[in-house]
């Protein structure tokens, strides 16, 4: 099931990002500390409704790749610094490393088919961002990986059109302990 995205948020970051990376020559290096300021204003100015579940991470990937999108940056290569920025300025102001990391992952992979993009690709950089957001500050990085990874399947089963094949070949190929973590997921689903 789709994310119910915070529009006005989605709005308002895609516009904040469009501004900022416009122009810039260094985007790689500048994306994520944009994602995260953006991140950490909207979530002040937004109030204590805000700060539960995956809405607003999710929101804030969306509008940041819609706004990449509008100036012509390559989304796949922009993908990780996103979900980085979104998780730090969302743990920062109080969203659960889980919501954070599910919200981020789920949505980059939502807007990978919108935008017709390769699935796997974004799985496994949205994967990297979020295993990275979480580590800079100074979250549990190995439950983060996890969270990431079924996050990643569950909105790929969503998406549908062999998406989730994809997902699995490319995150056992690009994410350290994907394999492990897969068959994990299997044995539990064997057994349950």
């Amino acid at each position: 099931m789709a994310i119910k995205l915070v529009n006005k948020l989605v709005n308002g970051v895609k516009g904040g990002i469009t501004s900022t990376l416009k122009g810039t020559a260094d985007v790689g290096s500048t994306i994520v500390n944009s994602v995260k300021d953006v991140t950490v204003t909207t979530i002040k100015g937004a109030g204590e409704l805000v700060i539960k579940g995956i809405q607003v991470p999710a929101s804030i990937v969306k509008g940041a790749l819609d706004g990449i999108t509008d100036i012509g940056i390559s989304v796949v290569k922009a993908v990780k610094g996103i979900v980085n920025g979104a998780v730090q300025g969302a743990m920062e102001q109080g969203v659960e490393q889980k919501d954070a990391v599910r919200g981020s992952v789920q949505q980059a992979i939502y807007s990978a088919k919108d935008l017709g993009l390769n699935v796997g690709s974004v799985a496994v950089e949205s994967v990297r961002g979020a295993v990275n957001g979480v580590k800079q500050v100074g979250g549990d990085t190995v439950s983060a990986t996890k969270t990431a990874i079924v996050a990643a399947l569950e909105a790929s089963r969503e998406v549908g059109g062999g998406a989730i094949d994809s997902v699995k070949e490319a995150l056992n190929e690009g994410i350290d302990g994907a394999k492990e973590i897969l068959d994990e997921i299997k044995k539990d689903k064997s057994e349950g």
